[in-house]
């Protein structure tokens, strides 16, 4: 027995269903500096969804820096410095890796590795 299809959209429901932006594949693919820009092989950040495609995309978690802290380029501590963030500093996290946290220092535009343990407090003061 065939399966009855839904019922055509009308003027009413037609304007109850959200415009979708449509993506082409042209060309060759965009290669993204890592330092700049929140994508991994395996996750990016969901503000470049619309420029990459990952397995997953994470929204930012901005918290702030407790104590002052080196963002690396990997989360091995001997891994090269990209700049020194303040305590009080913006760090919009993507992801926590064992006792390393993955994000974005946007005051710098910069991407990397710092320690979680020097993020401050969930509940610490960030701006609207």
């Amino acid at each position: 027995m065939a399966t009855p299809l839904p019922p055509a959209p009308t003027p009413a429901t037609a304007s109850a269903t959200p415009s979708r932006k449509a993506f082409a594949l042209t060309g060759r693919s965009i290669v993204f500096d890592p330092s700049t820009h929140a994508v991994r092989s395996d996750l990016a950040d969901v503000r470049l969804a619309d420029q990459v495609f990952a397995p997953h995309y994470a929204a930012p978690m901005p918290r702030r820096i407790a104590t002052a802290v080196d963002l690396r380029v990997a989360r091995d501590p001997g891994s090269a410095v990209l700049a020194t963030l303040a305590a009080g500093d913006l760090f919009e996290v993507l992801d926590l890796i064992g006792e390393a946290a993955w994000g974005v220092a946007p005051a710098l535009t910069l991407v990397g590795y710092i320690p979680a343990a020097s993020l401050a407090a969930a509940d610490a003061t960030l701006p609207a």
